[in-house]
């Protein structure tokens, strides 16, 4: 730890004790994100950039729901978070795991 700068010390140790909290930090956001609905709602205006809630929201008719469709959408739009998930899960387990320990 001698002479080592600004860098050094931010790669070698706060970097290691940061991944944890980032991962859950990543997986909560992005799922957060990946969710929504008002704000797309609000703000798209067009139909070539809607996003995947949006589209899942449109198999739901006034009178009738396409529920196969909508299952079969459905399951389409949790993979990205479900692979979002399993490349962090270490990451994730340990945060957890670390959160009650002193020293």
């Amino acid at each position: 730890m001698d002479g080592c700068g600004y860098f050094g010390i931010y790669s070698r140790i706060l970097m290691p004790l940061m991944k944890p909290a980032l991962a859950s930090l990543f997986i909560f956001t992005f799922i957060g994100v990946w969710n929504d609905l008002l704000w797309p709602l609000v703000v798209i205006q067009t139909e070539s950039v809607k996003t995947i809630t949006l589209g899942l929201a449109s198999f739901q008719g006034l009178y009738t729901t396409k529920y196969h469709l909508l299952m079969a959408a459905a399951m389409i739009s949790v993979l990205p978070v479900m692979v979002a998930y399993i490349s962090s899960q270490r990451y994730f387990i340990e945060g957890i795991t670390l959160t009650g320990l002193k020293g």
